[in-house]
């Protein structure tokens, strides 16, 4: 890119940060491939409120409605997961049994169109969900959702806030894709390189600002605050600066401090504005050995869930691991899930 039209794109990026405020501020994605091979893919949830999250063990076969109206998608599971929920209605993190991860964000700018004649709808609380039951790959995955196969819906949350939001799909390869929704269009970013994914402004204009930083270089100064194009910039210097012959349990505490020093402290709440908040739980997934971290802001402990020790055979029982009332684990949880019946995706209507 020349320098004009980089000094073009971040004053177009700038002007969008500003318009937006602090409101423009929510979690943070990094992912980073290790000289082994080893592929590990980070993100921070960052809201109001507890979202009463859980993680639940979907098996493969399931049998999945949109709820989206008399024209939602119907699919069946391919592949088993495990799978991050917010406020029991929809799927915000996870890695499925091949190692593809998914992650939604926080983006203040989606706008998913109006339903398509003929096209099916989906609810937003299972955009993330169809994703991790249905490819192995991100490449498989981009092909077909630029078919544009299915219409989001996105209606409020529980707690009356917007459901909006943008996706980021990585695999074991350290491919990766950024997935967003602007002006009513499909826009999809795949490339190896786009590592770090945080809020707004859109994926375009924060690479733009990420470029003009990377000019300055980090460690001559980096933006600290808690805004979306900020964390960009620090996750992005950091993530890059980690050594590539890390290897093990090392490589899961670099990506671990990277997103903690993307993350927000406890106690930060601006009202009105739920993307603006403190950081409520971290995960970490290591997409070659197929291990989720998961770290909650409020326990002293970081435990794990091995994706080899769960059944993901057709058939088998969903699973649920108890979080919303405080329960917390230590070291390998995979022995702690209980059967539970799987959560409906947030009622959309078209």
């Amino acid at each position: 890119m020349s320098r004009f039209r980089l000094f073009g794109a971040v004053l177009v990026a700038l002007f969008a940060v500003t318009l937006l405020g602090v409101a423009a501020s929510a979690c943070t994605r990094c992912l980073h491939r290790f000289g082994d091979g080893r592929v590990i893919v980070g993100r921070s949830m960052d809201w109001m409120e507890d979202p009463s999250s859980e993680i639940w063990c979907f098996p493969q076969g399931m049998k999945r409605h949109g709820n989206a109206g008399p024209a939602s998608l119907e699919w069946t599971s391919k592949y088993g997961s495990v799978a991050v929920s917010f406020y029991g209605v929809a799927t915000v993190d996870g890695m499925n049994e091949k190692g593809l991860v998914a992650n939604t964000l926080y983006l203040a700018e989606s706008d998913y169109g109006k339903p398509v004649t003929g096209r099916r709808n989906l609810s937003i609380g299972g955009w993330a969900q169809y994703v991790l039951d249905s490819y192995a790959t991100v490449a498989e995955a981009v092909e077909d959702l630029r078919k544009e196969p299915f219409t989001i819906l996105a209606p409020v949350l529980p707690n009356g806030e917007a459901g909006v939001g943008h996706l980021a799909i990585s695999d074991s390869s350290g491919d990766s894709a950024i997935v967003e929704y602007v002006a009513g269009r499909l826009v999809i970013h795949h490339s190896r390189d786009y590592t770090v994914m945080t809020n707004s402004p859109p994926y375009d204009q924060q690479l733009a600002l990420n470029a003009y930083w990377k000019q300055i270089g980090g460690d001559v100064m980096l933006p600290g605050t808690v805004r979306a194009s900020d964390r960009f910039v620090r996750a992005s210097f950091y993530v890059d600066s980690i050594p590539k012959e890390t290897t093990g349990l090392r490589a899961i505490a670099a990506v671990f401090s990277v997103i903690r020093n993307a993350s927000a402290p406890l106690g930060i709440t601006t009202p009105g504005k739920p993307n603006v908040a403190s950081t409520i739980w971290r995960t970490v997934h290591d997409q070659k050995e197929r291990v989720l971290y998961f770290d909650s802001a409020t326990s002293p402990t970081v435990f794990w869930i091995p994706l080899e020790r769960l059944d993901f055979t057709a058939g088998a029982a969903v699973k649920r691991l108890p979080l919303k009332d405080g329960e917390t684990y230590n070291g390998d949880a995979s022995g702690s899930f209980r059967p539970g019946a799987a959560f409906t995706f947030l009622e959309a209507k078209p």
